[in-house]
């Protein structure tokens, strides 16, 4: 079929929408299994710890991903200087709607916000130390136990500050969806949007061998997290 009666173009590869959706559903088991864990019978929040290790190496494999990706998944593709971002924000205050294929520019600093926050939140979790369960993280023990307790009650503030920027994040796409006709809920589920004018790119460029390649990207970051622990001195289990 011809590009310039395509109805719906690609925006997503597979990978990344697989990245979002486990990540999602990876904070939310974090969340469950640290509020309901004990009740349940996982004294010692070993669900809790597991979920932490899935969320480092989705985070690890998205970084890596930020360069061997398909277009749009690219940081180059989509991380803007202070005045891209600013244009972009007055433009669109005004009523002027530049469409974006990938990640548009205030976006991309929700999403950018979002991967540190729950980058030092799974980091976080990795030097506490909580003294009356004796529960500690993998790397606790390289730290004085005042140090490590100290660190938990970041590691707590942070959830908090997640569900901030969660509620923000959903907000911000529903309107956004709704003001500029733009669908980015259901581009991340089903990886095409509206064929039309975008400013970044008409079409996202997918190479034939990302499953390949996002392969070896999640074997790299299974290798970085569980690897990085190990030679740190921690103990996984």
């Amino acid at each position: 079929m011809d590009a310039m009666v395509k109805t719906e173009v690609r925006v997503w590869d597979w990978p990344t929408r697989a990245f979002h959706w486990l990540l999602v559903s990876a904070i939310l088991c974090a969340w469950l299994s640290a509020e309901f864990g004990r009740k349940l019978g996982d004294s010692m929040l070993v669900w809790h710890k597991w979920n932490g290790y899935i969320i480092l190496v989705l985070i690890v494999f998205r970084l890596i991903w930020g360069f061997a990706g398909s277009s749009t998944a690219r940081f180059s593709h989509f991380v803007h200087g202070p005045a891209f971002v600013l244009r972009y924000a007055m433009d669109f205050a005004r009523g002027h709607k530049r469409a974006f294929l990938g990640h548009n520019p205030l976006g991309t600093l929700m999403v950018l916000a979002l991967m540190a926050v729950v980058t030092f939140q799974a980091i976080s979790g990795l030097f506490s130390f909580e003294p009356d369960n004796f529960i500690a993280g993998p790397l606790a023990r390289l730290l004085e136990d005042d140090t490590a307790t100290g660190v938990l009650k970041w590691h707590y503030r942070g959830f908090t500050l997640i569900q901030l920027l969660v509620l923000a994040h959903v907000t911000a796409n529903i309107l956004y969806g709704v003001l500029a006709k733009d669908p980015l809920i259901r581009a991340m589920a089903k990886g095409t949007k509206p064929a039309k004018v975008y400013e970044d790119e008409m079409e996202a460029v997918i190479p034939a061998n990302v499953t390949l390649r996002a392969a070896l990207a999640f074997a790299a970051a299974l290798v970085i997290v569980f690897g990085g622990i190990v030679l740190a001195g921690g103990r996984l289990f």
